[in-house]
């Protein structure tokens, strides 16, 4: 039904009416109407009048409606022989979520292009359905809002789907005064495309923040659109202010790159990159890389802080699945200078590292069958100059997997064999000092025979023979000790005998209904030897000790003897869920006893055995407790007691809580002892003292957290690091900063103080900078 005022039902439409109606249906505003028919309008309320022959005007709150679709204004005037239309007085215009209101809207019925003069108005765009297939998506955060709300002296429609908006702007934020807005003299949008702002000024809480002669923004419906990021700034001691900017580029659905740009005001600028990839099924990766042009910047007291150089850092990781059942891997974590390494970097485990590495593992299973192949290189620095190099270029690995011997039998075996070149290098200056790589070819059958007759006793017997060559081996001086390595090759060849005897176990259980943590508790104790026995092996001090596969003792039997109790709570019935039982403390103690005092230097299974101890027949009494008393609280401790003066060497704890995510906390305190008469402990100098804490607090919906950390040296007396960083989200944007108290003197260089600033705005991408700064913040 057709309401027109002033005209009967049934008869023709004005030909001006007729063209308005057609430039709504062209441009988009009344979908699936005709102008014959006036365009399928549910409603259209109007006074007409011809003023001229050309001239019509349609007044009297004018109100054109089809489905979600209406426009509104005291009067339009439709100029005939100029295909013009132009609409005054309380213009709004809606369709669907979205809506315009302007003070006078002027458009051409012809080419469908038109201006809002006075205009503001508020678009939805509605988020991406998540596929199911595969490709990178980055999920909005949950107090983020899809609707966009512009404003300007005038909106130009210039394109089918571009616009122009002159002294205006837009914000993500629709309360009655938004939190922020972008405003800009002049702003293209051109929808599924861009936005590109010129002399644009981010307001928050109508204050300005910062300033930016251009910015490219995607308003593109798709979950990631290429764009330029928001930038971070930051101050440090030793780079001066710094404004990190990045730019995004959506490659396709599964692949993506951000190229970055760091300005410092005293230390130059840097250039860097990130690609990441996911083409499915396991085939994924990333690649990142920084190149600094870095001046040389002084310390306080004028001294060369950091030298001017080209340091360049490359960190990726990569998977890819291969033919024949095969997977690759790659990994990267390289620098040019461990000096930059150690002062660029706000995360202190990253910056604490004096190590570079790079490798490439392929691995792959057949049946029974195994095959491991790797190549990598890792070099250690003692100082900027001089480091250590090792790697294996390659190693290849081929194991038969355990199988019964013979059918139905209960004894196992299995097999390893490996072909490795071994690098193992010293250098200075980058110049190659002692040389001890070489060539290792090892071949090793096991037989495996597991009693377990008895759940209280059981046995694990072991009888393996090892033979391995060796392409360079040690010269010997004349009294016996090792000389220099030459190329000799050499052979070794041994057997170890083992057996892992656990038990009796002794039991006991309380019922304890009425107890309020526990219905029932449970307590064993389990005692345990290890008896294994190696046989004699030739010309132990010509081999070269590359790793701990090298440094075996022969002609030796070690015991290793303990006792482990653990106790058990059966828990009350919760939320429905049955009642289950979990271990809430273990107590472990345990001591090795050797026939060669030597063998102690080389067991891996203690910590302290490489400290360059005297040798002993006995190894320390490592004790061990682990207390989990609820699934939020985990706790360690774990100690080694010299057995020849029975003192601690060394003893560490270490405490997690974890509440429903929202509070994470850890603790973790270690020291090592000062003992007089035990090399190895009786320099203070090289001794250890160390509390460190993190702490992590947030609302579940992230809408408020804080972070905190920091490394404490007690026994320099002085905080290593202290770092703090805090995020608000509220509904359409948020803050994020970070301050930083670094004073790990590494090499050489002095403390620094860093202090870095991040918004966040619906809608609008941001990023953490390359050194780490803002890490763990939501984005």
């Amino acid at each position: 039904m057709i309401v027109f005022e002033g005209f009967p039902v049934g008869r023709e439409m004005p030909s001006p009416v007729r063209l308005l109606c057609c430039w709504l249906v062209a441009a988009g505003y009344a979908s699936g109407a005709s102008a014959q028919t006036l365009s399928g309008f549910n409603s259209i309320s109007a006074t007409q009048e011809r003023l001229t022959e050309n001239h019509w005007r349609l007044v009297g709150n004018v109100a054109l409606e089809d489905k979600d679709t209406k426009l509104f204004a005291d009067q339009i005037d439709i100029f005939v022989d100029e295909d013009r239309a132009v609409a005054v007085g309380n213009v709004v215009f809606t369709q669907g979520k979205s809506r315009i209101a302007a003070d006078k809207a002027d458009f051409n019925t012809k080419t469908r292009l038109g201006t809002f003069h006075g205009a503001s108005g508020i678009a939805s765009v509605q988020p991406p359905m998540r596929s199911s297939g595969v490709g990178m998506f980055a999920p909005p955060l949950s107090t983020q809002q899809t609707d966009v709300y512009f404003f300007g002296e005038s909106v130009e429609k210039i394109g089918p789907k571009k616009y122009k908006i002159t002294n205006g702007g837009f914000s993500t934020c629709v309360q009655p005064t938004p939190r922020w807005d972008m405003h800009a003299d002049t702003v293209v949008l051109n929808i599924d495309h861009y936005s590109l702002l010129r002399n644009a000024v981010l307001n928050v809480k109508g204050v300005p923040m910062f300033y930016l002669p251009v910015l490219y923004y995607p308003t593109k419906e798709e979950g990631r659109a290429t764009g330029f990021l928001l930038p971070t700034y930051g101050v440090t001691s030793l780079r001066g202010q710094a404004i990190h900017n990045a730019f995004f580029w959506a490659i396709s659905r599964s692949q993506d790159a951000t190229l970055m740009h760091d300005w410092y005001s005293k230390a130059g600028q840097g250039f860097g990159g990130e690609y990441r990839y996911d083409f499915g099924g396991g085939s994924d990766g990333a690649i990142n890389a920084l190149l600094l042009n870095q001046k040389a910047t002084l310390g306080p007291s004028g001294q060369v802080a950091l030298p001017a150089s080209n340091p360049y850092f490359v960190r990726s990781a990569a998977t890819q699945i291969l033919p024949g059942n095969l997977r690759a891997r790659f990994n990267a974590d390289y620098y040019s200078s461990v000096n930059t390494m150690q002062s660029f970097n706000t995360n202190i485990y990253d910056a604490t590292r004096n190590s570079r590495s790079f490798g490439a593992n392929v691995v792959g299973a057949w049946r029974t069958f195994s095959l491991n192949g790797t190549y990598d290189r890792t070099e250690f620095f003692g100082s900027p100059t001089s480091s250590w190099l090792q790697g294996s270029t390659p190693r290849v690995a081929l194991a038969r997997n355990e199988r019964p011997l013979f059918r139905n039998s209960p004894v196992y075996l299995s097999a390893t064999s490996e072909f490795a070149n071994i690098d193992r290098q010293s250098r200075e200056d980058g110049v190659v000092g002692t040389d001890d790589s070489l060539m290792r070819v090892d071949l090793s059958p096991q037989i495996r025979y597991p009693f377990k007759k008895w759940q209280w006793f059981t046995v694990n017997s072991v009888i393996s023979w090892r033979d391995t060559f060796y392409s360079r081996s040690h010269s010997l001086t004349p009294t016996g000790a090792k000389g220099p390595v030459e190329d000799r090759s050499l052979n070794r060849q041994y057997y170890t005998m083992s057996a892992q005897a656990v038990g009796p176990v002794f039991n006991r259980i309380w019922n304890t209904p009425d107890n309020g943590y526990a219905e029932k508790f449970k307590h064993t104790v389990e005692p345990f030897v290890n008896v294994q026995r190696t046989s004699n092996i030739e010309n132990v001090n010509r081999f070269v000790q590359i790793d701990g596969f090298d440094a075996i003792v022969g002609n030796t039997t070690n015991f290793t003897y303990g006792v482990n109790n653990r106790f058990y709570a059966k828990k009350h019935p919760a939320n429905g869920r049955p009642s289950a039982s979990m271990e809430i403390l273990s107590v472990e103690l345990v001591q090795t006893y050797y026939t060669s005092p030597l063998a102690s230097q080389f067991d891996m299974r203690y910590q302290t055995s490489f400290n360059q101890g005297a040798p002993s027949n006995f190894s320390p009494l490592q004790l061990s407790v682990r207390a989990t008393p609820t699934p939020a609280i985990n706790a360690t401790l774990r100690g080694e007691i010299d057995s020849r003066h029975s003192e601690l060497r060394t003893l560490s704890a270490n405490t997690n809580y974890n509440w429903a995510s929202r509070i994470q906390s850890q603790v973790a305190w270690t020291k090592t002892f000062f003992i007089k008469e035990l090399p190895g402990f009786n320099d203070k100098n090289s001794l250890y003292h160390m509390l460190n804490l993190s702490t992590n607090v947030h609302t579940q919906d992230n809408r408020v957290g804080v972070m905190h950390s920091f490394n404490y040296d007690i026994l320099q007396g002085g905080v290593m690091q202290q770092r703090i960083s805090a995020f608000y989200n509220a509904q359409c944007c948020g803050i994020s900063f970070e301050h930083q108290t670094y004073n790990w003197a590494g090499f050489g260089f002095p403390p620094d103080r860093r202090f870095f600033l991040s918004f966040t705005l619906a809608g609008l991408g941001n990023f953490s900078p390359f050194n780490g700064a803002m890490g763990g913040i939501p984005r």
